[in-house]
């Protein structure tokens, strides 16, 4: 897969590569949330999403709780948090959540980008953006399949 930050990429966001019902990307750790609540988790998969899941809580703010119309889709319509490179302790543990969701079938892709979107926050590993509209998206975006 390849997280890092050598051809100049400066954030990166794994992401289903289907729009929801509410017509948004979920991100790596719903996609997997998901699975949970679905009841489809292995014991293992269940024991690293909960384990994993603690352990991000802890690792890093979560937006809302600094300001909770972050995630508001009439302040911030399709707002969606990307990781910053600088975040590396953040990513090293992506790859086991992608590793549950390719055992299920689950589609998840890369997002790599120098300029997501309108910055609505932002911490020292991460950036929640509201992307730029859809057209100017998908031809600054870069994606590939993890």
């Amino acid at each position: 897969m390849g997280i890092s930050d050598s051809e100049g990429v400066h954030y990166l966001r794994f992401q289903s590569p289907h729009r929801n019902n509410r017509g948004r990307f979920t991100g790596v750790f719903g996609l997997v949330n998901n699975l949970a609540r679905e009841g489809r988790l292995s014991e293992e998969q269940e024991a690293f999403r909960r384990r994993n899941n603690r352990w991000y809580d802890a690792a890093y703010t979560d937006p809302s709780t600094v300001d909770p119309s972050v995630y508001d889709d009439n302040v911030n319509p399709g707002a969606a948090a990307w990781f910053k490179p600088s975040a590396t302790h953040l990513l090293a543990r992506v790859p086991g959540y992608l590793e549950i969701l390719s055992a299920h079938g689950v589609d998840c892709q890369v997002l790599r980008s120098a300029d997501p979107g309108r910055v609505v926050y932002e911490d020292d590993v991460q950036i929640v953006v509201v992307p730029y509209a859809r057209s100017a998206q998908d031809n600054d975006t870069q994606a590939a399949r993890s």
